[in-house]
C-alpha cells in the first residue's frame, strides 16, 4: 500500500495504522482534539470513527472550526442585490457592506449605473443603457459603436452617364457630365439645332434664307415673310418661343425694340405729312418771312403780288 504515513503494509492495498492514527493512509490523528484543538470560539472538538473531527460551535458561531460568527449579513438575510456579495468580516463587523458587480452602485447594489450619462453616442444617435455597457442606435447615414462613421453613399456608384459622385450625410450628390441632368444624371438634355428656311416674295424673287431653331420635335421661326414681302412677327409666336425656351429677358427686349420701332415709324410718318402740307401751301404753313418770291406768294395767298391790293380790298 503506497503512501502509508503512520502504518505498515502487510498485504496489497491495506495499511495497518499505528496507535493513535487512522484513515486509509494512516494520516488522521485520533488525538487531534487533545494535542491541538482546532475548534475556535469555545467550540467542542469531537473525533469521528474515520479519524475526522467536527466542532460543536456555540451560538452565534459556526463553520468547520467555529471561526465564523452569525453577524449582520446573516442577520439581514444577505440583503445584497444584483449579485452583490455581503461582507461583515466573518460576522465580527458591526455592520455589513455589499461588494457590487460592475455596473451597479448603492448600499445594496440596487442602482444600475447610467452608462449613457457621459453621452458617448455622436451625431444625434440614441444611447441605450445596459448592465455595465451601452449601445448606440445610429441615425440614417451613420454607423459604428459610437455612430461616428459616415456611411459612404457613393459605394454603389449611383451617378450614371459619367457623373461624379460626392458623398453627403445620408445622401449623395452627382455632378453630371455635359448633356445630362437629374438626381443620378439619368436624364439627357435635348440639344438645340439650327436649320435654315428658304423664303421668296413677290416683290423680291431673290431667295431669302431665314434661320429656324429646332428643339426636340417642335420648330419655330423667329421671322416670317408674307406675300407682299413684309417681315412680321406675332405675339403668339413670341409666346410660343417663350414656351420653347425663350427667357423673360429676351421677351422684354423684343417688346422694347417693337415699341421703339413703332415710335420711329410714327415720327417718320409725321415728318412726311408735315413736309407735304408745307409744300402744298395749306393755311397755317406760310409766314411773312417766307413770302418773298412771286411763286411762293401765289402758293400761300392764291394771287400774284400785283393784285395784292385789289385782293385785300
Amino acid at each position: 500500500m503506497p503512501g502509508c504515513v503512520h502504518g505498515v503494509c502487510h498485504q496489497p492495498w491495506q495499511c495497518m495504522c499505528q496507535s493513535g492514527w487512522a484513515g486509509n493512509f494512516c494520516d488522521k490523528d485520533l488525538h487531534l482534539c487533545e494535542n491541538s484543538d482546532p475548534c475556535q470560539n469555545g467550540g467542542q472538538c469531537v473525533i469521528t470513527a474515520d479519524g475526522e473531527y467536527t466542532c460543536n460551535c456555540p451560538e452565534p458561531f459556526h463553520g468547520k472550526n467555529c471561526e465564523m460568527k452569525r453577524g449582520p449579513c446573516e442577520a439581514e438575510g444577505f440583503p445584497c442585490l444584483n449579485g452583490g456579495t455581503c461582507q461583515d468580516n466573518n460576522g465580527f463587523a458591526d455592520a455589513f457592506i455589499c461588494r457590487c458587480l460592475a455596473g451597479y452602485v448603492g448600499r445594496l447594489c440596487e442602482t444600475d449605473v447610467d452608462d449613457c450619462l457621459m453621452r458617448p453616442c455622436a451625431n444625434g444617435a440614441t444611447c441605450v443603457d445596459g448592465v455595465n455597457r451601452f449601445s448606440c442606435e445610429c441615425p440614417y447615414g451613420f454607423q459604428g459603436r459610437f455612430c461616428t462613421v459616415n456611411i459612404n453613399d457613393c459605394v454603389g456608384q449611383p451617378c450614371q452617364n459619367g457623373g461624379r459622385c460626392f458623398d453627403r450625410v445620408g445622401d449623395y450628390e452627382c455632378y453630371c457630365a455635359e448633356g445630362f441632368t437629374g438626381k443620378s444624371c439619368e436624364i439627357p438634355i435635348p440639344r438645340s439645332t439650327w436649320d435654315y428656311q428658304v423664303v421668296t416674295s413677290a416683290k423680291d424673287p431673290t431667295p431669302q434664307t431665314l434661320p429656324t431653331r429646332t428643339v426636340g420635335t417642335s420648330r419655330w421661326s423667329p421671322v416670317s415673310v408674307d406675300k407682299a414681302g413684309h417681315f412680321k412677327i406675332s405675339v403668339k409666336e413670341v409666346v410660343t418661343q417663350r414656351e420653347h425656351g425663350l427667357s423673360e429677358l429676351q421677351i422684354i427686349i423684343v417688346i422694347v425694340f417693337g415699341v421703339i420701332t413703332g415710335l420711329v415709324v410714327l415720327l417718320t410718318v409725321g415728318l412726311v405729312l408735315w413736309y407735304r402740307l408745307r409744300a402744298t401751301g395749306q393755311p397755317g404753313w406760310c409766314s411773312n418771312s417766307s413770302a418773298d418770291t412771286k411763286t411762293h406768294y401765289q402758293q400761300c395767298h392764291g394771287t400774284a403780288p400785283e393784285n395784292r391790293k385789289t385782293t385785300e380790298l
